[in-house]
């Protein structure tokens, strides 16, 4: 390719060769032409007045009511007489002829021939020796009300001047100053939309984009209006772990959970919005791409923060746990300042008596739980938990019916998790409502163990009991609290990937239900 403007040149020697062929295809078929050229010139004629003529308010009023009809030959004989030719029919929907000027024509089936006026387009041709220009009538709401049809009998064959060598080359050189004057214009319109670009700038530009997509470390997916993949990246690919023939595929039709659905078609909005994948926890962002104030798809970026969010949630477990301890001091502070207080009264009864009664409701919690709970790590964290809700008013209990056996460490790692998770949510839920306890019942049947945490508040709405164990999903309080993490959602995750199951339902307040299988499979989840 060569310097600056060959692109201009290239185009200019390609439509002159071009117009230079047809030019002597026309000077070789020129006496055969003139049936052409009436064709091509009476035709425009008789397609404008079958458009003039369908196109007046009068005669589309006429079509919509029969009552009516009688003023069509008004408009049919005055745009025959003004425009020369032969005749102008009418006809309805159903093609029988309404106005003609041949009385026998009038209720018989209008001749179309190969028309496609029918289908609502304009149509020229010759029909019954006739050269015909077919219009359908069409009113504003789109309604297809008859059809204009205007002819003119067609010529005999004439041999005229186009034999004449000098009309020829008259011909030729006009055509050939057009076609330079197209070629040039051409090249200019090209370049403008190419902004001045040569065709090896435009490739590199285009392998430098590809460069970039597939080299960038984040995660980028392109969709057009239909929410249809245009592009996607090597990262994305890979982090949504799509197949490769996903480009041109629609979103519903790759297997992805509901959350990740919704982003990328714009159904959930906001920016960094959390999303789980194939084990992995994702932070996308959609932005809508618009041209001319219209909407032509969307770019989504995703960036993998699994360790990120890993090491929050390992953050968070020990900020629980100081929490934890710092309830449990500032519980046993308290005590102590009442024993204290009642020495240096001398109420040395009464301070015995509260020992007791303090030492007495600790021991009944700590008997309860390992009497019920005989996994050690389950039984430490519900005696932790009961500290952190005294602390907020909140009482924490255990049902009767509660019972489980040691189990093995990676279900007892999982039930931490989930329990965990679901009396934390109960304590957020509770914040500020009213609410002054919770219960847990874990039970271990048929080999399974049902974990069931309820909580005396308000509840949860029914329309969104699906939508709390969706990533990111928020409760009113936790959000005034600040919070918005992913218990619940990996609390599902958890139960779905040993083969288990979680659900809520409102029974004077919210009761979530998680099973776990006691041997469950704890491979990778691609959802």
């Amino acid at each position: 390719m060569g310097g600056k403007g060959s692109l201009a040149r290239q185009l200019l020697g390609w439509q002159l060769a071009i117009v230079f062929a047809l030019l002597a295809c026309v000077v070789t078929f020129s006496v055969i032409q003139s049936g052409k050229s009436f064709t091509d010139t009476e035709g425009r004629k008789l397609l404008s007045v079958a458009e003039n003529v369908a196109a007046t308010p009068g005669v589309r009023i006429s079509l919509a009511d029969p009552v009516r009809r009688d003023a069509l030959p008004i408009f049919a004989e005055s745009a025959r007489s003004l425009s020369g030719a032969d005749s102008v029919i009418i006809a309805s929907p159903d093609r029988k002829v309404l106005t003609s000027p041949d009385p026998r024509q009038i209720r018989e089936a209008l001749p179309l021939g190969e028309s496609t006026v029918i289908e609502g387009r304009a149509w020229v041709g010759e029909v019954d020796d006739f050269l015909v220009a077919h219009v359908p009538v069409i009113d504003k709401n789109g309604e297809f009300l008859g059809i204009v049809a205007a002819a003119k009998e067609m010529p005999g064959f004439f041999a005229g001047i186009t034999n004449s060598p000098g009309n020829a080359l008259a011909l030729l050189a006009i055509a050939t100053l057009i076609g330079i004057a197209g070629s040039v214009f051409i090249t200019w319109w090209v370049k403008r939309q190419t902004l001045g670009l040569e065709p090896r700038e435009i490739t590199g530009l285009v392998e430098h984009r590809e460069a970039l997509l597939h080299g960038i470390r984040e995660g980028v997916v392109a969709l057009d209006e239909q929410d249809r993949i245009t592009l996607v990246n090597d990262k994305a690919r890979e982090l949504l772990a799509l197949p490769q023939e996903c480009v041109g595929m629609h979103v519903n039709e790759l297997e992805l959970n509901e959350r990740l659905r919704d982003v990328l078609t714009g159904t959930a909005s906001g920016t960094d919005q959390i999303v789980l994948r194939a084990g992995r926890v994702l932070v996308m962002n959609r932005m809508p791409v618009t041209h001319d104030g219209r909407e032509v798809g969307a770019v989504a970026t995703l960036r993998d923060r699994t360790e990120l969010v890993a090491l929050r949630e390992e953050l968070e477990a020990n900020s629980r746990a100081t929490d934890t301890l710092r309830a449990q001091a500032h519980e046993f502070t308290n005590r102590l300042h009442t024993i204290a207080g009642l020495i240096e009264l001398g109420e040395y009864d009464e301070a015995r008596s509260y020992v007791d009664l303090v030492s007495r409701a600790h021991d009944e919690w700590h008997d309860q739980v390992t009497a019920r709970i005989g996994d050690v790590a389950v039984a430490a964290l519900l005696i932790a938990k009961a500290s952190l809700a005294a602390e907020q008013g909140i009482g924490l209990r255990i049902t009767d019916t509660s019972g489980l056996a040691p189990v093995d460490e990676r279900l007892s790692g999982d039930l931490v998790t989930v329990v965990g998770n679901l009396v934390d949510n109960a304590l957020d839920a509770l914040h500020g409502t009213g609410g002054d306890w919770i219960e847990v019942e874990i039970r271990q049947e048929s080999g399974r163990v049902a974990v069931v945490v309820r909580d005396s508040g308000p509840g949860v709405a029914p329309d969104i009991a699906t939508e709390v164990f969706t990533h990111g999903f928020t409760t009113k309080a936790a959000e005034d609290r600040g919070q918005r993490g992913l218990g619940l959602a990996i609390t599902r995750q958890i139960c779905r990937r040993r083969g288990g199951s979680v659900q809520v339902h409102n029974a004077g307040g919210a009761v979530f239900t998680a099973e776990l299988p006691l041997s469950g499979d704890s491979a990778k989840v691609t959802t």
